[in-house]
């Protein structure tokens, strides 16, 4: 089913204008977001086709059905519930049977979670993406041998700790030659052998460049240790997450947001910074007012935010604080904890039975 058979077909019961457009932080090069529900024709429902939602090939247009509507708005959704308040302005189509929902059946202390929760993950984001921009990991990956250490040499007991790659280097060896014993009693400590006549065969330290745990040897018995080595195992466990989570992010990053960050100089995503404050702000309307209040009175200082007007700490440490007033207004809402359930089910069954009597 497309959004085509939807219009031809007369299903659709509501259509609006969302995001930023609704929200009153559109510029001129914002995209038009419609949002909207339908009904699934009375034989699908019955049979083995039922569609949850349909949308165009860029998710600009989205289209949910009924059921999955009231399912959505039960959980206290924010985008669900913004399109259930849309403003007047931003209504497209809106059929009758529509006002059978009313916020008052579906708010409830869940938009804590639902809209503060989302805001507090928006807030951990940015601090990832401050983290990554001004960490950078090089493309060239680091080896298990970069954490490695050469504690004490054989014939130096107490010389200073110092890298393996400097200590081989010095001494024009190859890491290839080298075996290792481990040392009992001692995590992650061995004993470091080099083979000057490349005949014991010694697997060297690692096997290939991506592994995860250093070779061990066997070694002739009267073979006096070259050294003592340290490997920090834990170090390279951790490197190779922040590696391949920064690489992941350069692949799958918006580029043109990405430079947009790079530009305003402040290290954050200052479009999702905007909207954390967005989320929470709302959060707290709806907790102590009961209100979902789409269109945002505080425009012009939510575009400041989104054109980088403030300093990264600033802005993380206010968001802290709109954190902690919306979990004092949880405390005193008059909301109830949770929707109830019975009553909207009989809401989504009498609207459904409307829409098909109808037909």
């Amino acid at each position: 089913m497309t959004i085509q058979d939807l219009r031809e077909r007369n299903l659709i019961l509501f259509e609006c204008i969302s995001g930023s457009k609704a929200y009153g932080t559109n510029l001129p090069t914002s995209d038009t977001d419609i949002r909207g529900v339908f009904v699934i024709p009375q034989d699908d429902l019955y049979g083995l086709h039922y569609i949850e939602q349909v949308n165009d090939d860029r998710n600009d247009v989205v289209f949910y059905e009924l059921r999955r509507f009231v399912e959505l708005l039960a959980k206290n959704n924010p985008n669900i519930l913004e399109l259930l308040c849309a403003p007047d302005d931003c209504v497209l189509y809106r059929h009758p049977l529509m006002d059978r929902l009313q916020p008052g059946d579906f708010l409830s202390r869940l938009c804590k979670d639902t809209f503060a929760g989302y805001a507090v993950s928006q807030i951990k984001k940015a601090r990832g993406l401050n983290k990554k921009i001004l960490n950078p990991v090089p493309k060239d990956r680091k080896s298990l041998l970069h954490f490695c250490y050469v504690m004490a040499e054989q014939n130096n007991p107490s010389s200073a700790s110092r890298p393996l790659l400097d200590y081989l280097a010095e001494r024009h060896w190859h890491q290839a030659q080298c075996g290792l014993v481990s040392i009992p009693h001692a995590r992650d400590v061995y004993a470091l052998y080099y083979d000057t006549t490349a005949t014991l065969k010694f697997p060297g330290i690692i096997k290939y460049p991506e592994a995860d745990e250093v070779s061990l040897s066997s070694v002739p018995k009267k073979m006096n240790p070259s050294a003592f080595l340290y490997v920090n195992h834990d170090g390279y466990s951790s490197y190779c997450k922040d590696y391949r989570e920064y690489w992941e992010w350069v692949e799958k990053r918006n580029e043109t947001r990405y430079q947009n960050t790079l530009e305003h100089g402040k290290n954050y995503d200052a479009k999702n910074m905007m909207h954390t404050f967005r989320l929470l702000d709302m959060a707290a309307e709806i907790l102590q007012t009961g209100q979902v209040i789409v269109r945002r009175p505080n425009r012009d200082e939510l575009l400041r935010i989104r054109a980088g007007a403030y300093e990264y700490d600033d802005l993380i440490a206010q968001a802290e604080q709109k954190v902690a007033a919306v979990e004092a207004a949880a405390t005193a809402s008059p909301l109830p904890a949770r929707p109830d359930l019975v009553r909207i089910e009989h809401l989504l069954i009498e609207i459904r039975k409307a829409w098909y009597a109808q037909l």
